[in-house]
Parts: structure tokens; sequence; C-alpha cells
């Protein structure tokens, strides 16, 4: 997982409640278990007109131009601004990945639903719970004619609108740690492979029944 670096994005303001995770990645698309590709299929049904399918170059697809992702303003958008219980339904991890595949690093919302939340933080997202007063503030200006850009300040926990003063934001320290060092499940247990490689030797020493492939004189 590469890690959170602070950075200034744009941001894409998707004004729709309890967007659900078939919304963000229909399921069509979720045989796959590889982490990346799923980017141009986010929000398949909204972005495109026709019936999306995996497998499909979705560059000459015909477009939606009343969906805000296909807005000239919003390319390369890297902050998702969202309404309520974001990321509702199931909990596929395919709608994260989709997101980060497409680009976004932050998401911001009210409110997003609890898997999909821990989920976001396992592959490299950080969501962002605002108030309702904040997130509406947000909505009026990233909705006007020019693009909003905010810089993202994850060691200092903050964001600042372009023009504006920071906002401060919470995030649980161990998240923050592994954003900021890029690591997942899988590289948190790495970090302690010595303590596993030693651990997996005194067993195999303490209990040498359980593993006769180790025992020379074993025929």
């Amino acid at each position: 997982m590469d890690k959170f670096e602070n950075f200034t994005g744009i941001v894409c303001p998707l004004d729709r409640a309890n967007v659900d995770t078939d919304a963000i990645i229909p399921k069509q698309f979720l045989k796959s278990i590889e982490r990346t590709g799923f980017g141009p299929n986010l929000f398949d049904e909204w972005r495109y007109l026709d019936q999306g399918e995996p497998g499909q170059d979705c560059r000459h697809r015909p477009r939606n131009p009343e969906f805000v992702l296909n807005d000239p303003r919003y390319q390369n958008a890297q902050i998702l601004l969202a309404r309520e219980n974001f990321g509702c339904g199931s909990s596929r991890e395919h709608a994260p990945w989709a997101l980060a595949d497409f680009g976004f690093r932050v998401l911001l919302a009210p409110s997003f639903a609890d898997i999909f939340f821990n989920n976001c933080f396992k592959n490299g997202l950080l969501p962002i719970e605002l108030a309702a007063e904040r997130i509406e503030a947000l909505f009026r200006t990233a909705s006007g004619p020019e693009a909003l850009r905010i810089a993202v300040d994850l060691p200092r926990q903050t964001l600042t609108p372009a023009g504006g003063e920071p906002i401060s934001f919470t995030v649980d320290s161990f998240r923050k740690h592994c954003l900021l060092a890029g690591l997942d499940d899988i590289g948190l247990t790495l970090e302690h492979l010595d303590d596993i490689r030693a651990y997996e030797d005194r067993y195999q020493t303490q209990t040498p029944w359980l593993f006769p492939e180790n025992d020379p004189e074993t025929p």
C-alpha cells in the first residue's frame, strides 16, 4: 500500500445520500479479486449510458453528461465529497478498490457505513466525517463555477480549502500511523516477521512430533 502523502486535490461533489457499494462498483465487476483495474467502472451505472460489462473498453462508451464525475471541472479529482451513509450496503472491499484505482485519496461525508469505513483505511483511503453544516458549506463552494481545491494535511489532521481556514478532523491514531507508513494488514504482519520466524522455530523444537519431515531419521 502506498504511503499517504500530504497533497492538494480537486474536490468532486457527489450530491447523493445513502450511496451503496453496488452503485460504487456494480456486482458484475466483482469476479476479479485483484485490487486494480476497477477505476474505469467506478459508479458505472451513473457514469455511462450503456450497460457495462467486465473487460469492456470504457474509453469509447457513451458517458452521461449529467453525472458529476464527467464534468470537466472535476477531472483528476482526488477528494470525493458525499452525503450521509456513504458506502452502505454489502461489505464488498471492491468499493474502496474502485475509488482508489480511480484516483481518490480522501472521502468527505457526514457519515459512512461502518464496514466500508474500515475497508477504506485498509486500502489507503482516508474517510473523514465532518459535521453536516460543514459538508453543506463545502458542497456550495465545490459546486461553483470553478473547482474547489483542498490541501490535506494528515499529520496535522487539517483540511484547508483554497482561500479558507483550516478545518480540523479526527482520525484514529493507529489508522493514521498505518496510512502514513503505507501499511495494510499484510504490511503490519510483515513488520513482525522476525518474531514470527522465531516462534515457528521454537514451536518446531518444542513439538518435533508434529514435524516429522524435519526429522532426519524419519523414512
